[in-house]
C-alpha cells in the first residue's frame, strides 16, 4: 500500500466544518417547499416527519462519524469503502457520491438565477429558446454562468476562502430563519393551527401523512457527508470531527422543524393554499404576514438565495475531493489528482466541476431537476454502502484505532443499513412517491456507463496501480491538538447529548 504525507493545508476549524455541513443541508427547499410539507402532513405532522427523517439520517451520520474520525483522509466514502470492500466496491461507492455532488451543483446553477425572478420582476431579458417547457433567457444564462465561475474561483483560491464565504452566508440563513421563528411566536397564533395540526381525518390517516413526510425528509438532509471528503484539511482532533458531523444533522433537523411550525403559527390553511397556488413561496409569505410588510418576504428570499450558494459551495468542496481521491487511486485519469501549487486545492477537479456547472444552465431548469434527483439516488446508494462498510470494518478490523467510537454499533449499523437501503428502494420502486422517472434513470445509466469507461480504460492503463489506496502518514498526532476552553465545553455538551440519545435508542 502506497503511503504519503498530506499535501493539503489544514485550514478548517470546528466552526468551518459545522457551517459547511449545515449549509449543505439547508438550501432553497425550506423557502419553496414548506407549504407542500404542511399540506402533506399537517403542521405538527410535517415537523414530526422531519424529526423522524432526521433520526434516519442520524443513524447513517453516526457511522460516518466513527469512520471519519478513524480515517481522517481526503475522499471520505472512497477510503471507508476501500478498507471494507476493496477497490471495486470503492469505485462504485465513490462514483455514486460524485454523481450526487455534480447533480446538486448543476441544479443550484439553475436555481440561483431563477430566484432572482422573485426579487426582480424585470430580470428576464433576451429570450433564447425553450427546453422541456422552460424558457431560457440571456440574462438568466449570463447570471448563472458568472456565479458558477465565481464559486469555482473562490474554491480554487483556497478552502479557507470557501469556508469564510460559507460562514457569512450561513449566518444570513440562520438570521432569516430565526427572525421568522421569533416573529411567529410574537405575532402568530395557535388558533391558526386549527384544522392543520395533522393531515387526514382519522388516526390512521394522520400517521400515514406523517410517514409520507418522514420518507421525503431525508432527501433534504443530504450534505453532511461533505465533512469526510475534506477530512484531511480539518485541523481539529479526529474525535471532534465525528461529533461536529452529528451536531450538524441535529441543527438541520431543528431548523426545518421550527420553520414548519413558524409557518403554521402565522398562516391559516386557506392562506397556505392561496400562497401555494400563487407565488409558491409559502415561507416568504409567512414572513410578510408575521412582520406585516411585504419587504420582509424578500428577506426570506435572500436567505434562500444564500442557501443555494451554501449548498453549491459545500458540494463543490465535496465533489472535487471525491474526484481527487479517485484519481489518486488511479481509478480515473491522474490529472484530477493535481493540487494547486500555492493554495493546495484540487485544481483540475474543481475546474471540471466548474465547467459542468457553467454548462448546466444551457439545458434548462427542468433537466437539472432530473439530474438532481438522479444525484440524490447516488448519495443514498453511497450512504448504504458506507453503512455496510461500517459493519464490515467492525468485524474485519476490530482493533482499528477509533477516536470516536459509536456505542451499540450493531444496532446503529443495522439501522443505518436498513434506513439508507429503504431510501434507495424509494427511488427504485414505482409508486413510492420518490421513484425516479425515465429521464432520471437515463441520467443514472449514462453516469454509470461513463464510470465503466473510466474503470476499463484506467485499469488497462495503470494496471496493478489501479485501485491502490494511498495511506496517509500523519506527522502530527491529532490527539495532542488541544481545543480551547469553549471547545471543551462544546465537546462536553455534544458528548452528553449523543450518549443519552444512543443509550435510549439501544434500550
Amino acid at each position: 500500500m502506497e503511503q504519503k504525507k498530506t499535501e493539503f493545508n489544514k485550514v478548517f476549524n470546528a466552526w468551518d466544518i459545522l457551517v459547511i455541513a449545515f449549509g449543505a443541508m439547508i438550501g432553497w427547499g425550506w423557502v419553496v417547499s414548506s407549504g407542500g410539507w404542511i399540506q402533506k402532513g399537517g403542521v405538527l405532522g410535517a415537523a414530526i416527519g422531519f424529526v423522524l427523517g432526521g433520526i434516519m439520517i442520524f443513524f447513517v451520520g453516526l457511522t460516518y462519524a466513527e469512520l471519519t474520525a478513524a480515517m481522517p483522509q481526503c475522499g471520505g466514502e472512497h477510503v471507508f469503502s476501500y478498507r471494507a470492500m476493496g477497490s471495486n466496491g470503492s469505485f462504485i461507492c465513490t462514483w455514486a457520491i460524485v454523481l450526487g455532488y455534480v447533480g446538486v451543483t448543476c441544479f443550484e446553477a439553475c436555481a440561483f438565477p431563477t430566484i432572482l425572478t422573485y426579487l426582480w420582476s424585470g430580470f428576464l431579458k433576451g429570450y433564447l429558446y425553450t427546453v422541456a417547457g422552460f424558457d431560457i433567457y440571456a440574462s438568466w444564462l449570463i447570471v448563472a454562468i458568472i456565479v458558477a465561475f465565481l464559486i469555482m474561483i473562490i474554491n480554487i483560491f483556497g478552502a479557507k476562502t470557501a469556508a469564510i464565504l460559507q460562514t457569512i452566508l450561513t449566518i444570513i440563513i440562520g438570521g432569516a430563519g430565526i427572525l421568522l421563528i421569533v416573529a411567529s411566536v410574537i405575532n402568530g397564533s395557535v388558533d391558526n393551527l386549527n384544522g392543520q395540526m395533522f393531515a387526514g381525518t382519522s388516526t390512521g390517516g394522520g400517521i400515514k401523512a406523517v410517514l409520507s413526510v418522514a420518507v421525503l425528509s431525508p432527501f433534504y438532509f443530504i450534505g453532511f457527508d461533505v465533512i469526510p471528503q475534506a477530512a484531511e484539511e480539518i485541523n481539529v482532533p479526529p474525535k471532534k470531527i465525528g461529533k461536529m458531523l452529528i451536531l450538524s444533522v441535529v441543527l438541520a433537523v431543528l431548523f426545518y422543524s421550527l420553520v414548519i411550525i413558524a409557518v403554521g403559527l402565522v398562516l391559516k390553511p386557506d392562506a397556505i393554499a392561496a400562497s401555494q397556488t400563487g407565488t409558491g413561496l409559502v415561507t416568504a409569505d409567512a414572513m410578510a404576514v408575521a412582520f406585516k410588510t411585504s419587504v420582509m418576504a424578500k428577506v426570506i428570499i435572500v436567505g434562500g438565495m444564500c442557501g443555494i450558494i451554501t449548498s453549491w459551495n459545500s458540494f463543490m468542496i465535496g465533489g472535487s475531493r471525491a474526484l481527487y481521491s479517485m484519481a489518486e487511486s488511479y481509478m480515473i485519469p491522474r490529472t484530477f489528482a493535481k493540487l494547486h501549487p500555492k493554495h493546495k486545492t484540487p485544481l483540475n477537479a474543481l475546474i471540471l466541476m466548474g465547467i459542468l456547472t457553467m454548462l448546466a444552465p444551457f439545458a434548462g431548469r427542468v433537466m437539472m431537476v432530473w439530474i438532481c434527483d438522479a444525484g440524490n439516488f447516488g448519495c443514498c446508494l453511497a450512504y448504504c454502502m458506507v453503512s455496510i462498510s461500517f459493519l464490515i470494518l467492525r468485524k474485519k478490523e476490530p482493533d482499528m484505532p477509533r477516536p470516536y467510537k459509536v456505542p451499540g454499533y450493531k444496532f446503529v449499523g443495522v439501522m443505518a443499513v436498513l434506513m439508507s437501503g429503504f431510501m434507495v428502494c424509494m427511488y427504485c420502486i414505482p409508486g413510492t412517491g420518490g421513484s425516479l422517472i425515465l429521464p432520471e434513470w437515463l441520467m443514472v445509466g449514462a453516469w454509470s456507463l461513463l464510470g465503466v469507461v473510466f474503470f476499463v480504460i484506467c485499469k488497462k492503463k495503470y494496471k496493478e496501480s489501479f485501485g491502490s489506496l494511498v495511506q496517509l502518514i500523519s506527522d502530527e498526532d491529532a490527539a495532542t491538538l488541544m481545543p480551547g476552553a469553549d471547545d471543551v465545553e462544546l465537546d462536553q455538551v455534544i458528548d452528553v447529548a449523543i450518549d443519552r440519545v444512543l443509550a435510549r435508542l439501544a434500550g
